[in-house]
């Protein structure tokens, strides 16, 4: 496949709750493909890659970097997000939108999400259950690695083929 057809997939990463495997496995394997990479957080993120990606730092405003990505995205891209409300943005506009655990958000299932979120967040903010980090593993991982391959991949497939001429 022609690298300069990958180009018009563009990664984003809203990168202030993105843990660093997956920050820098995005980055080694849109190397490979020669795909453009952009992180986005109100902060610098550290990263063990030595491969070229951008960072945007966004000031501490509420939702800048999620504001940010959200102007800057188009048709191909792909953006990684933990935050359902703003992925729900994002599915909206007809992005390609993912979590860091292997979550593919849609139309479909965008709209339990927001009321599974909800739903928790009023209990929290009752006291009845704790809002607690479950912590991210290898099988977490691995199910964002396989989903992030595959969108990669029919992403890919759905890009005009360079050079081919229409009849």
């Amino acid at each position: 496949m022609d690298n300069n057809q990958n180009q018009n997939i563009h990664i984003w990463v809203d990168a202030d709750s993105c843990p660093s495997l997956v920050r820098d496995y995005i980055i080694r394997y849109s190397q490979k493909l020669s795909l453009k990479v952009t992180f986005v957080a109100n902060k610098q993120i550290s990263t063990k890659e030595k491969a070229p990606f951008e960072m945007i730092i966004c000031s501490s405003e509420k939702d800048a970097a999620d504001n940010y990505i959200f102007d800057h995205t188009s048709q191909n891209d792909i953006v990684i997000t933990r935050d359902i409300v703003f992925a729900q943005r994002l599915v909206e506009k007809q992005i390609t939108t993912i979590n860091d655990r292997g979550t593919v958000f849609s139309k479909e299932n965008i709209g339990p999400m927001i009321t599974e979120r909800n739903y928790n967040l009023q209990l929290a903010e009752m006291g009845l259950v704790k809002h607690y980090n479950e912590g991210y593993d290898k099988k977490k991982f691995s199910a964002f690695a396989n989903c992030f391959d595959k969108i990669i991949h029919q992403k890919l497939a759905t890009l005009p083929r360079q050079g081919k001429q229409s009849e």
